[in-house]
């Protein structure tokens, strides 16, 4: 299992995942591995080519909620059968635009996506100046997000287990 948090401490609330890394390092299972790739979003579809039944990814994710609103996703990414050009330009543009879905979309293109994927995010309140530090909301939302992903990696090593054992 991958739990992959991502994110920027100097833009404010964008640095949630930053935060959620640091409050959750040595407290997970040793089956589940810690990374926080800050902005670069290529980092986790390295880190996936590792080889993963799961990943987790926990990020600031704008929904239109409550700052703070912690919010458990499952992606709806599409199937890539042939990227063309165009498609790898857009993905690749940028490397450090770590948004998920970008993220997510590319490891599937890579052939790298495991079947278990969940997003932990949390509504920012600004994450567009140069600020370091979170909002108050945001980061109040910090504990709550970790335990959830406590609980989320859980649940997913259960499945996971339950996958593997004979019938």
């Amino acid at each position: 299992m991958l739990v992959a948090c991502v994110g920027n401490h100097l833009r404010g609330d964008d640095g949630f995942g930053v935060a959620v890394a640091a409050e959750l390092a040595g407290s997970l299972p040793a089956s589940v591995d810690l990374v926080e790739t800050g902005i670069g979003s290529l980092g986790i579809v390295h880190q996936l080519m590792n080889g993963y039944g799961g990943v987790i990814v926990v990020d600031a994710v704008e929904r239109g909620a409550a700052p703070g609103t912690v919010f458990v996703l499952v992606p709806d990414l599409p199937e890539i059968t042939e990227p063309t050009l165009e498609d790898w330009h857009a993905q690749l543009a940028d490397p450090h635009l770590a948004e998920p879905s970008r993220i997510l979309r590319l490891a599937r293109a890579a052939g790298v996506l495991p079947e278990h994927v969940l997003v932990v995010g949390c509504q920012p309140e600004t994450c567009d100046d140069f600020e370091e530090g979170l909002s108050r909301h945001v980061a109040s939302a910090v504990p709550i997000a970790a335990r959830r992903v406590h609980d989320l990696v859980q649940e997913l090593l259960l499945e996971l287990e339950a996958e593997v054992r004979p019938a």
